[in-house]
């Protein structure tokens, strides 16, 4: 414990370190110890900015183990302070400084997610190897009471001898045989190459592909239910290559709320020829909030919140025989999948909520024109 040890960094080797604690592991528990031997799991007190890939050793004879790479961020998305009518209504951490020290405190324990600071003090980006992993950091602030908003994923791209490059995954799909048809279409259609496929006649089949990492973004939701839930899938970094070109996107515009309130399930019937309805009635909605998907490709900005007039032909609870199609109930992945450039998911421990960046509809206007 006394004994003085260098941290050989990628750059740099730091002499004279000493622990002032050392624990190893025993079952579930944590136990500290005055020495350890080789093939233990260990954890040190005392010694900061180690980074993976660095080694501790002796300081006599200082020399470093093969370095350990991680495979670089892929996908990046970023994290606003939530502004939205309904902030702090539900969640009690809000601020960008608790935004900040959250994600900062991610990045130690998560290798695999960069933070970047923009000039915007309330705006994060945050790096990380792909979609699920994004949706799983969401989803685990989401529950420990903090309330942001997230921006559509965006691909890191790199230039390598000029040409602009995108990061490139290998998909490994593992489903019954009858659905080799429908996986096979919906990864063509987002540039994905089959390279690979095995039969053992068992009736399930192995398929390889190599997609670019943008065509997985929104893919699992869907893969789980073209394949009923029978399909596993996993994805390994291949490298980068150059841009595949433009891959679908949404096609149908979004049913805009264009004022604060109530919605109502009068105005919900009413909406039924213009798309599908993301909320139920009586669910309270602001200007901006995106309460459906038109199908249309333009946006259309409604009255979500109208209610029947009354006369005295009619009596006051005659909606309630207003018969409704269900609405459509998205999960945080097929939010971020649906979501289009100018707009946000709004995310809160008890509610997640879609929405234009600019939520007035006139300044949104001015800004296609």
């Amino acid at each position: 414990m006394n004994k003085s040890y260098s941290l050989i960094k990628e750059d740099k080797t730091v002499n004279g370190l000493k622990f002032s604690a050392l624990f190893n592991f025993q079952g579930l528990k944590k136990k500290q110890v005055s020495q350890v031997e080789a093939g233990d799991i260990i954890a040190i007190a005392g010694v900061e900015n180690v980074q993976i890939g660095d080694t501790i050793t002796s300081s006599e004879n200082p020399k470093p183990l093969p370095r350990i790479r991680v495979d670089e961020p892929t996908l990046s998305m970023l994290f606003y302070v939530n502004d939205s009518p309904f902030a702090g209504s539900d969640g009690k951490f809000l601020t960008s400084r608790h935004l900040k020290e959250r994600l900062e405190r991610e990045t130690l324990r998560n290798v695999a997610i960069e933070l970047k600071y923009l000039e915007r003090t309330d705006v994060f980006e945050v790096c990380g190897r792909g979609e699920l992993q994004m949706a799983v950091l969401i989803e685990t602030m989401r529950r420990e009471g903090y309330e942001f908003m997230v921006s559509k994923p965006q691909v890191i791209t790199k230039e390598i001898d000029g040409k602009t490059c995108e990061p490139v995954e290998t998909l490994f799909i593992d489903i019954p045989e009858e659905h080799i048809g429908t996986m096979t279409t919906k990864l063509a259609n987002r540039k994905g190459i089959l390279t690979n496929i095995i039969n053992s006649g068992s009736g399930r089949v192995n398929m390889e592909f190599r997609i670019p990492s943008r065509g997985l973004i929104g893919f699992r939701s869907q893969f789980l239910t073209d394949t009923k839930g029978a399909g596993v899938m996993n994805t390994m970094f291949d490298g980068y290559e150059p841009w595949f070109g433009a891959i679908p996107q949404r096609s149908s515009g979004a049913l805009v709320a264009d004022r604060h309130g109530r919605a109502t399930a009068h105005a919900a019937y009413g909406m039924e020829d213009r798309g599908e309805l993301f909320i139920e009635p009586g669910t309270e909605v602001y200007s901006g909030m995106i309460v459906g998907e038109r199908n249309k490709t333009q946006d259309l900005n409604v009255n979500i919140t109208k209610e029947k007039k009354l006369t005295n032909m009619r009596a006051s609870n005659s909606d309630a025989t207003v018969v409704l199609k269900p609405c459509r109930r998205l999960s945080l992945d097929q939010y971020i999948e649906f979501i289009a450039e100018d707009e946000l998911i709004e995310i809160t421990p008890e509610n997640i909520r879609l929405r234009k960046m600019e939520l007035d509809p006139n300044k949104r206007r001015n800004k296609k024109e």
